[in-house]
């Protein structure tokens, strides 16, 4: 009889999330022949927080009909997960894990959200597994807060799960697996083992399954139009140690964790990795045509320092294909230059995120270990801009010892670079990541019910609250409008 593994994607967002641990838990997993099935929460109308409606309304995202073309679930999602867990009997319930997908879309509140749902499930015999980042930030402090939880996986978890589920129901050989961590009853200590190899070798865990998903996931906005997408990654790590970041958590668990006076990661040649040209291009292809994936959002966390040579591998390949599709990707400012724009269009790509942060570039150098200056950033948009290439600046306020003035001058900044999109999120605090320690008295020990966007509870902020939220549901506006009414804007906020 087949061993069955329950994966579960608690997502809030209310829009489809092509999570990537999912694909590539449920590949690696099938390949052993093993049962898998996904619950997800994505479109529960009793659990979604329509982050479609929010930014929209905050002018992020253009109109779409995208919410008429989704059906929600009226049923409890509760009594749904119940119900799944008790048909399916899994021996395994596993939510939460690392991919490229780190620096966004809810990952590291997931582990909460499926912890709400698992611990609900009173009668179940199996094991009830998770990982990612909260996990390997502080994998003790993770059990403590969450306690229904038997074993967490530090680090990437695709290979450790794989093995778990092999030698389930065997506890003693899972207990001892390099990469596990657990709260043992018996000596009442809690018992964290030495850490797994990172994966070197990502062709060894592709193809990812998509198939897993429902179809309606796949739908997504995107600049006023509703297309098949996906999230897709073709490489892991990143070269840079921003203190924010936690991508700083991955490094050091891997062993990777000095930097020189640029804040580039030394000896990052061992921690990037990437798949084959020929293996992301067959990947893409098939998914293009058994799917109709139109959109690849690329994860990769710095996609311009993937390896050169496969990207102009893969690049050649796109070109030369009959593929109609389009690449969305993130990077840094000063990877773009007339050769890289060259190359991005080979490979397709019809989108470009960076962040920018904040305009201070001393804050940015000083307080957030991110070295880049105006210059590059201006002319880096100025050149996507040039080509017709679509660009999304990332922008953060209510960053530690950030001021009202400093806000100010970043929504002039935007307005400088003009790019086609204004993100902006709140400070969030990362257990594991330098800034936390400057940002401890502003937050919660540990905030609970953040929603699926990180939004943190943010408190004893020089700004406040109310001015925080002014700032962000108006940024676009008033990049677009030039501070325009700022004042009588901030008055219909009670401010």
């Amino acid at each position: 009889m087949k061993k069955k593994i329950l994966l579960l994607n608690p997502n809030k967002w209310g829009r489809g999330i092509t999570a990537i641990w999912i694909a590539s838990h449920s590949s690696i997993l099938k390949k052993s022949g093993f049962e898998v099935k996904l619950f997800d929460a994505t479109f529960y109308e009793n659990w979604s927080d329509f982050e479609i409606k929010i930014n929209t309304e905050n002018k992020q995202f253009k109109k779409t009909n995208y919410l008429k073309k989704i059906k929600f679930k009226k049923s409890g999602i509760r009594d749904d997960f119940k119900k799944t867990v008790e048909k399916f009997n899994p021996d395994i319930i596993f939510w939460s894990a690392l991919s490229s997908h780190i620096h966004g879309e809810g990952e590291y509140i997931n582990i909460e959200y499926g912890h709400e749902l698992v611990s609900e499930i009173k009668n179940y015999k199996g094991l009830k597994i998770c990982g990612g980042i909260q996990a390997t930030a502080n994998s003790e402090k993770t059990q403590r807060r969450f306690e229904s939880i038997d074993f967490l996986i530090s680090g990437e978890s695709e290979l450790v799960l794989n093995n778990i589920a092999k030698y389930y129901p065997d506890l003693n050989k899972i207990k001892k697996l390099n990469g596990v961590n657990y709260y043992d009853k018996i000596q009442k200590k809690f018992i964290k083992n030495p850490r797994q190899d990172i994966i070197k070798d990502l062709d060894l865990i592709s193809p990812y399954d998509y198939s897993i998903f429902d179809k309606q996931v796949f739908l997504r906005p995107y600049n006023g139009n509703v297309i098949k997408a996906i999230d897709y990654e073709i490489s892991r790590g990143c070269i840079y140690t921003c203190s924010y970041c936690v991508e700083t958590i991955i490094q050091r668990y891997y062993g990777f964790g000095e930097n020189n006076k640029n804040g580039t990661l030394i000896g990052f040649k061992d921690y990037l990795r990437n798949k084959s040209a020929k293996i992301i291009f067959n990947e893409i292809t098939k998914l293009n045509y058994d799917l109709g994936i139109e959109l690849f959002r690329c994860q990769d966390t710095n996609f311009l320092t993937i390896n050169k040579s496969t990207l102009t591998e893969l690049a050649e390949l796109i070109y030369n294909s009959k593929l109609n599709i389009k690449l969305y990707i993130e990077t840094r400012a000063e990877g773009i230059n007339i050769k890289t724009i060259e190359l991005l269009k080979k490979l397709k790509v019809d989108g470009v995120g960076m962040g920018v942060e904040l305009s201070d570039q001393n804050f940015r150098e000083t307080s957030l270990n991110r070295f880049i200056n105006q210059e590059k950033i201006e002319n880096a948009f100025k050149l996507l801009r040039d080509n017709n290439i679509n660009s999304t600046a990332y922008n953060i306020i209510g960053l530690p010892n950030q001021t009202e003035e400093s806000i100010i001058e970043t929504i002039k900044f935007n307005k400088k670079i003009n790019p086609n999109v204004c993100s902006v999120a709140f400070y969030s605090k990362y257990d594991g990541t330098d800034l936390t320690q400057k940002a401890i008295n502003n937050f919660d020990k540990s905030p609970k019910g953040m929603d699926a966007q990180i939004r943190s509870k943010i408190i004893n902020h020089s700004i406040s609250n109310n001015l925080l939220n002014f700032y962000k549901d108006n940024f676009n506006y008033l990049v677009k409008n030039d501070l325009k009414d700022i004042e009588k804007l901030k008055k219909s906020y009670n401010y």
